[in-house]
């Protein structure tokens, strides 16, 4: 009985949350997606969700205090989705001026970002502003699996099969079917 009156009271905190975002979301998607924690969608590009995808996860750290964030900020930006991938709590995905893919069959652990761009310059005169020439695609593969807690910079491609250990920064290629970790992430090992 309490379990069930807890389970209530979760959905309706969590339904309540997420009416507030989407309130406040200014940009729009394409696709089913299955809900399980607030979304925040802006930008003027494209967000893509092909079938079966699952965005949140209960019980899972954040799912009350966190909420995912998805952006394709230009209109030549976009997100893309591919089919049964599974995105838990308080994911962020920025495309400022490219593409972020995420290939079929992803897992995608708690706290995770993924951008496109710098998002300013290096030069003192520069950090105000973005330019297209300093963002590059993102592209994650076929059954990749992301632990927590993993950042994935601009022009990175990871390849099918592959396992982002928690923690990791990814700022270069990742090969497919192999175990990177580290800041920046290196190979670990090859997947048999």
């Amino acid at each position: 009985m309490m379990g069930r009156i807890t389970n209530r009271v979760a959905r309706l905190v969590q339904s309540m949350r997420s009416v507030f975002y989407a309130a406040l979301s200014t940009g729009h998607y394409t696709g089913r997606v299955q809900k399980l924690q607030p979304i925040l969608i802006l930008g003027n590009g494209v967000i893509e969700f092909e079938k079966n995808v699952v965005l949140g996860y209960f019980p899972s750290p954040f799912f009350f205090s966190g909420y995912i964030h998805l952006e394709a900020r230009g209109k030549t930006a976009s997100i893309k989705f591919g089919a049964d991938t599974k995105i838990n709590n308080n994911f962020v995905a920025i495309a400022e001026h490219t593409t972020i893919t995420i290939g079929k069959r992803c897992f995608i652990g708690t706290n995770v970002e993924i951008f496109d761009s710098d998002f300013h310059g290096i030069k003192v005169s520069e950090r105000t502003r973005s330019q297209p020439e300093n963002t590059k695609p993102v592209v994650i593969g076929d059954d990749v699996f992301i632990g927590s807690n993993v950042k994935i910079m601009k022009g990175v491609v990871i390849g099918n099969g592959s396992v982002i250990a928690n923690g990791a920064i990814v700022a270069g290629a990742i090969p497919p079917n192999v175990i990177a970790g580290g800041n920046p992430a290196k190979v670990i090992k090859a997947i048999e």
